[in-house]
């Protein structure tokens, strides 16, 4: 498989041959003790803009800066080798601007894949486009959803004992596939009611640190999901109103690097409290579209 890379002033492109990229990580990365190598994938915002709005975050008269979206994107791929792991790359479609959204393509835990169905009409074609990817990538299973799911845009797999999904649903992802999911993957999954239009994924308003710890912002949770989620992580990390509006809480950890917002300033310094490495990164012109780092990377688990 091969691609071509064009370096240039404006913008760092690719011209894919096929729909699956591979670059391994960046040699000699030391890994911390907590850390895990991982295998993500992505997609360029090679089509990416504001075409339609189904989120606050969406304005139709905000223009996207797409030389910026490149940079950032590449920016953020490059931190991901840096720190030693995989990424794949899915070829953009044309026409599907959201598609730079990979989390939201879809589940992979253990091998087996679980494709998105989109509950919007303007993503619909995502749905496919993914699948297609996942019956290419070599895994055990690509299951195509029965009922609407946004990947791990609601779905948030916390690995420890005894290794639970939490799962989103009031914006996008129907309760029914919180039942889909753990028939498939036969793992428990624990559904969290989001009752805040501007965190319409799980992934904008909880992220997982590693096997045992989450960081979230309460208030995106109905009453009793605030509660279950303090029954079910005491020591979980805070973040306040200003780290959630700028969707520092849409990261992306591998046990010991936290890769988030970095205008999460708040968030930032509880995580290096805790022993985290945070590493910020710049992706305004993705949160223009409600996105960060987490919602630019779906995590592939053999």
């Amino acid at each position: 498989m091969q691609y071509s890379r064009i370096a240039c002033a404006t913008r760092v492109a690719y011209r894919f041959d096929v729909t699956v990229l591979l670059e391994s990580p960046t040699p000699h990365t030391v890994y911390g003790p907590d850390a895990r190598p991982r295998r993500y994938l992505m997609c360029p915002p090679e089509y990416f803009t504001i075409a339609y709005a189904i989120n606050p975050w969406m304005d139709l008269g905000r223009p996207i800066d797409r030389t910026l979206a490149w940079r950032q994107w590449e920016t953020l791929r490059r931190t991901y080798l840096d720190l030693g792991h995989t990424v794949q790359v899915i070829a953009p479609v044309p026409g599907l601007p959201d598609m730079v959204f990979a989390a939201n393509g879809g589940l992979v835990i253990d091998g087996n894949a679980l494709s998105a169905r989109f509950a919007h009409p303007e993503r619909a074609a995502e749905g496919p486009a993914y699948l297609a990817w996942l019956r290419s990538a070599g895994l055990r299973s690509a299951t195509e959803a029965e009922h609407v799911n946004e990947g791990e845009g609601d779905f948030l797999l916390v690995a420890g004992s005894p290794g639970i999904v939490l799962a989103g649903a009031g914006f996008r992802t129907a309760p029914a596939a919180h039942a889909e999911v753990q028939e498939l993957f036969g793992r428990p999954v624990v559904s969290l009611r989001l009752v805040d239009p501007r965190f319409y994924h799980l992934d904008t308003a909880l992220a997982v640190l590693d096997e045992h710890t989450v960081a979230y912002y309460p208030e995106a949770f109905s009453p009793g999901s605030r509660k279950v989620l303090r029954r079910l992580f005491p020591d979980a990390l805070l973040a306040d109103a200003r780290d959630a509006a700028v969707l520092g809480l849409n990261a992306v950890s591998d046990g010991r690097h936290v890769v988030l917002a970095e205008q999460a300033t708040g968030l930032t310094a509880q995580l290096r409290e805790r022993g985290y490495q945070p590493i910020g990164v710049d992706l305004s012109e993705l949160l223009k579209a409600g996105g960060g780092a987490k919602c630019c990377t779906l995590e592939i688990r053999q």
